[in-house]
């Protein structure tokens, strides 16, 4: 069972805290990862790109010119691809691109990439994570002191750490309920707040 000290904000050892063996000690699939890394981006498309065809141009009401004798090429309607401001043929329309992978998967893509961070020994718990204002400086200075950048801070109900994060380029905060495959890997570092991990435990022990 994996064993990781608890630290505070100063980064003085608090405790300790044990992880639980079926979700931060499993056997890595590489595969699954790249699946739900996939599914992710993919859901992640607009999907707007939009093109007008000839029935959608304007215009196109009246024959340009009579059928014959002009010596020039038939021309039925002004909305015709093959004329600049016609129709497109064959172009892009709005598309919805989602789709969803079986929870079974996306749970142990999950647990793949959190025992990854715990052997790379990028993974950091904290007895808890209270700034007394919304101050991007204090929290820059607080994760210098725990000599951590590039972060991915999982707490539930700090506003006052997310607001603190919203312009510092290399941190992110989410709740325990969304932890996700893209985002963890995407970080460098993982900073689990002590009730996140129970949360996080109980989320995929099931």
């Amino acid at each position: 069972m994996p064993v990781l000290d608890v630290y505070d904000i100063e980064k003085r050892k608090i405790s300790e805290i044990n992880l639980n063996d079926d979700i931060f000690n499993v056997e890595i699939k590489p595969h699954l990862i790249s699946d739900v890394v996939i599914m992710q981006q993919t859901n992640r498309r607009r999907g707007t790109a939009s093109t007008k065809n000839r029935a959608m141009v304007r215009g196109g009401g009246v024959k340009p010119w009579r059928q014959k004798g002009t010596g020039r090429a038939r021309v039925g309607s002004r909305r015709s691809p093959l004329w600049v401001g016609g129709g497109t043929v064959f172009g892009p329309t709005p598309k919805d691109y989602s789709y969803s992978l079986p929870k079974k998967v996306r749970r142990e893509a999950l647990k793949s990439v959190l025992t990854l961070k715990l052997k790379e020994d990028k993974i950091t718990v904290l007895d808890s994570f209270k700034l007394k204002e919304i101050k991007t400086k204090v929290l820059m200075q607080t994760l210098r002191n725990l000599d951590i950048e590039n972060v991915l801070i999982i707490d539930q109900d700090n506003l006052n750490l997310e607001r603190s994060a919203r312009n510092i380029q290399n941190a992110k905060v989410l709740p325990p309920e969304g932890l996700n495959v893209y985002d963890i890997l995407k970080y460098e570092n993982l900073i689990l707040v002590m009730p996140s991990v129970e949360k996080i435990e109980a989320r995929l022990s099931i």
